[in-house]
């Protein structure tokens, strides 16, 4: 187990009391837990800042498969990022929809330049990025 360490933090009142009322709404069991949540949130969103940082994380579509050539432009760009590409999910929605996750492991610049391709692809109705760091 880590070893903890105790340290003081001086706040103004109001802005405690308006943390404490987010703690409550948020069920966190402590102070001290949700400020280590936000002291990992600030370390990782630093670590993401560079792009040569490796990431994981998941592409996520949805699009009309009946959309001319849509599913072959999709495959292409993920072949020719294959060495990011983990695996693919490809779920039906209707007759019309289709919902495509790509689960992804590599450098955040390659990754953005993937999620840019995708996104931007004839027929895409939404996407989003999920990054992590490693």
């Amino acid at each position: 187990m880590s070893k903890l360490s105790r340290f003081g933090v001086s706040l103004k009142q109001e802005i405690l009391e308006k943390f404490d009322d987010l703690l409550d709404e948020k069920k966190y069991p402590t102070r001290s837990k949700a400020i280590e949540e936000l002291i990992i949130q600030s370390l990782t969103l630093d670590r993401l800042s560079s792009d040569t940082v490796t990431v994981i994380g998941t592409i996520n579509v949805v699009y009309d498969h009946h959309k001319r050539e849509l599913l072959k432009k999709l495959t292409d760009i993920q072949h020719d990022f294959q060495p990011c590409i983990l695996s693919s999910q490809h779920i039906h929605m209707d007759h019309h929809n289709c919902f495509e996750v790509i689960i992804f492991k590599g450098q955040k610049k390659e990754i953005e330049k993937l999620f840019s391709l995708v996104k931007g692809t004839k027929g895409i109705l939404n996407a989003s990025l999920s990054i992590f760091s490693v």
